[in-house]
């Protein structure tokens, strides 16, 4: 019986790492689509009403993507208490409860976040500083979600030695300069969510070149990270880091035909989406390579 609450209760963790992704994805199709504003008012979608109403200034369309966007964190949120639920549940015993419970409790906070900062995204027009701290802040909560489900369910890990062990951080902390550098580049090129939504003023060609070195440093790091693990026989670090390497490859080519095509909708989205996988694995590589890697003081 014990076995099978544990393993319901490693599902729920799973469920919270994927919404934390899904609202990634949602967010962006808000974004692709020009439904920013779909609900133009926070919290109600429109003055007088909490759901979309017929025939809305902005569109049913546009109403229900952004409506849809806002449900789903409310799904979120009753996963995150229920991770809250079980990882006091399961953690009494644990000498890390502490730490178990904090991170299900910083879930819950993150997502009452989100809402907070979705609510400032919409009052102030889409502007892109707050858009660009949604998708940051579901970066974060991705991180926190993973490490709660390694510390709840367990992980096979292999400690990171040798050169590995201080490039590994780099490593991680390159991805993150890459992502915020991406939310630069979509702050200031089109895609806004809204045609009259205000924008960083950059120049798109130069962030754009800027991201894309950065890229390439991450994928010479990468490469050469995966040449050494492999000559180490950290054969669990290796695996990781290749999957990492893969992904980032993907997510680059996507990168370069999206910028030479001229940003097509559909490639844009599915750029997002390759984005939170990139720092998923990344995340999850640090995880297993038990580096003891800490985001500002504290070890995620």
């Amino acid at each position: 019986m014990l076995v099978a609450k544990r393993s319901i209760s490693g599902r729920v963790f799973a469920l919270l790492i994927f919404l934390q992704g899904a609202l990634i994805v949602t967010g962006g199709a808000v974004r692709v689509t020009g439904s920013g504003l779909g609900c133009p008012t926070w919290p109600e979608c429109t003055p007088g009403s909490y759901t979309p109403v017929p025939g809305q200034a902005e569109g049913a369309l546009h109403a229900w993507i952004e409506f849809g966007n806002r449900l789903l964190t409310f799904v979120l949120l009753i996963t995150a208490l229920a991770a809250v639920i079980f990882s006091i549940k399961y953690s009494k015993n644990d000498l890390n409860k502490i730490r178990i419970r904090t991170l299900a409790l910083l879930q819950v906070l993150g997502i009452l976040g989100q809402g907070v900062l979705g609510g400032i995204t919409v009052l102030t027009d889409l502007h892109p500083l707050p858009v660009a701290g949604h998708f940051l802040l579901s970066i974060f909560l991705i991180s926190g979600a993973i490490s709660l489900r390694y510390e709840m369910v367990g992980v096979v890990k292999e400690t990171a030695t040798g050169l590995a062990k201080p490039i590994l951080p780099l490593l991680i902390w390159l991805t993150l300069f890459v992502l915020i550098a991406g939310t630069i580049v979509t702050g200031s090129g089109p895609h806004a969510g809204d045609e009259q939504a205000k924008r960083f003023g950059f120049d798109p060609r130069f962030v754009s070149w800027l991201h894309a070195d950065l890229v390439i440093a991450l994928l010479v790091l990468t490469g050469m990270l995966f040449l050494i693990t492999r000559q180490s026989q950290l054969k669990i670090i290796n695996k990781r880091i290749g999957l990492f390497l893969m992904i980032c490859l993907a997510q680059g080519l996507v990168g370069y035909v999206q910028y030479f095509t001229g940003l097509p909708v559909v490639l844009v989205a599915i750029h997002l989406l390759g984005a939170t996988l990139v720092w998923a694995s990344g995340w999850s590589l640090i995880k297993v390579a038990d580096s003891g890697f800490r985001l500002r003081g504290f070890h995620l």
